[in-house]
């Protein structure tokens, strides 16, 4: 895996983030959408807390706190093919989904700029990491810090197709 890429593509899709947050009418960001679920606003609070939640388990395996344990197939058979199995509704673990609060568009681009910080702080000592050595994901089992990484890229871009499904619906 090219880390160096994967970087790239974070960056490119966080821009995308910021450029639609430009564009939501702050009442509208808050609004829960006609097909219902997460608000704007929600999907923000989830997908940045979640991508800096998973900085500290990559930075947990770089550090040394991960633990030698084998990646299931279908997990790398995901990160190899860069998306998330096509299924109408995930269920969010119920300790990430206390987590998703209402928050207002200045506080989702702090919290994009914050992950932005911590991704450029964490990322230079990924190629250094013991491939081995791995933190569990609450879904996925357990990745080592590169796939961590491709991990953040792949769910960034699940949830940037969740919020255009919000935008259909509310233009519908």
């Amino acid at each position: 895996m090219n880390t160096a890429k994967v970087k790239v593509s974070i960056h490119q899709i966080v821009a995308s983030y910021r450029s639609k947050l430009s564009a939501y009418a702050e009442l509208d960001f808050q609004r829960t959408p006609p097909i219902g679920g997460w608000s704007y606003s929600e999907v923000y609070s989830h997908i940045f807390d979640a991508s800096l939640l998973s900085l500290i388990a990559l930075n947990n395996s770089i550090t040394g706190k991960g633990e030698k344990k084998p990646t299931h197939f279908i997990v790398r058979l995901i990160l190899l093919l860069g998306s998330l199995p096509p299924a109408q509704n995930y269920k969010v673990p119920q300790r990430i989904a206390d987590r998703v609060k209402k928050i207002s568009k200045t506080e989702a681009l702090d919290f994009i700029l914050e992950f932005e910080t911590a991704l450029e702080t964490s990322y230079p000592a990924i190629p250094r990491a013991d491939l081995q050595l791995k933190t569990k994901h609450p879904r996925l089992g357990y990745l080592n810090a590169n796939q961590w990484l491709r991990f953040i890229e792949i769910h960034l871009k699940h949830h940037l197709k969740q919020l255009e499904r919000i935008e259909k619906s509310f233009k519908t």
